[in-house]
């Protein structure tokens, strides 16, 4: 009889631990997944990392996303029945939930370019950054870091809600050398914003102060929209440009914002760039997120195209263009 409900303890304890396991959610982004030992993936994979065993999943997606009408400006009073959401261009199996994510805590990065292209207007940026830090994080609630880079990156402020402490980060960067923006925005991805973990969904950005111009980078623009992905990371740029030409960083800007559901500013005047920073709080306080079970999932590890559309004419949505889904 001893032995029979030694046996029961154990089979209850078992059991108290996989319910345990299956009732812990990821971060809102790509699908969330739970796993069923004391392991959970991270969601990001490279040919160093080995991936984590994944035994059970919740076929989840959360997407964050703004809409605008025909002039730019941000439209917030939208419901679920506005717009049409499909997913690996199907439509999506059902809504979990929706609404308007206004007020998320932030975790944002700001990569600064301290290259020698940037030499002509970079007291004037460097004051621009704090301002829009001072105005934009809350203490207690939202954080950020500094990352300069030329030919290296240099992390002179790590996540911090101390404005003054972020401040100060912001004004010890020095400029010079030449430029390696793929490997600072991937490094800021993958070891900063990929790695910080929140027991409530977070908003998180890359906010990139740059020409765009790169010559000293060992990964590519590919590897660094889909480390952006896989950390469910928003890209913003302003060009620091201000020849007034279109040139090739202007492109590599307006394709890591646009695959990542940010935005790019090409400001010419000193003042466009303090707007630029407004634009930027104003949007990330202008969001919707959807959370949606995706038709025929599958756990393959491949990736999966998003398409939200506004059915009000005259309507434009941005969001990222996917997600890889996890890998059982």
């Amino acid at each position: 009889m001893a032995k029979q409900s030694t046996t029961i303890i154990q089979v209850l304890a078992i059991l108290g631990l996989c319910i345990g396991a299956s009732a812990q959610v990821g971060n809102f982004g790509a699908p969330a997944i739970t796993a069923s030992s004391s392991y959970m993936s991270s969601g990001i994979t490279d040919d160093s990392q080995s991936v984590l065993a994944i035994r059970k999943r919740v076929d989840e997606v959360n997407v964050v996303f703004i809409a605008t009408d025909k002039h730019g400006k941000f439209v917030r009073d939208l419901n679920q029945t506005d717009f049409s959401f499909v997913d690996d261009h199907k439509p999506v199996e059902s809504i979990v939930n929706f609404g308007h994510q206004t007020d998320l805590p932030l975790e944002l990065g700001l990569l600064v370019d301290v290259s020698g292209s940037v030499r002509g207007r970079f007291d004037f940026e460097k004051q621009a950054a704090v301002g829009f830090l001072q105005h934009t994080l809350r203490p207690r609630y939202d954080k950020a870091f500094v990352l300069g880079f030329n030919g290296h990156s240099q992390i002179t402020q790590d996540f911090t809600d101390d404005v003054q402490l972020l401040s100060t980060g912001v004004r010890q960067l020095n400029d010079g050398g030449g430029t390696a923006l793929y490997d600072a925005v991937y490094r800021a991805c993958k070891e900063k914003l990929a790695k910080e973990k929140s027991d409530r969904p977070t908003r998180k950005a890359v906010i990139i102060l740059s020409d765009g111009e790169d010559n000293q980078s060992e990964v590519t623009k590919q590897q660094v929209i889909e480390m952006a992905e896989r950390a469910e990371v928003i890209i913003y740029a302003i060009s620091t440009d201000d020849s007034g030409l279109i040139l090739r960083g202007d492109k590599v800007l307006e394709d890591l914002a646009t695959a990542t559901g940010g935005r790019a500013f090409f400001p010419f005047k000193m003042k466009d760039i303090e707007h630029s920073f407004a634009a930027i709080e104003d949007e990330l306080r202008s969001q919707y997120m959807v959370s949606y079970r995706p038709s025929d999932f599958d756990a393959d590890g491949r990736y999966r195209a998003i398409e939200i559309t506004a059915l009000k004419k005259d309507l434009q949505v941005r969001a990222r263009r996917g997600y890889y889904a996890p890998r059982q």
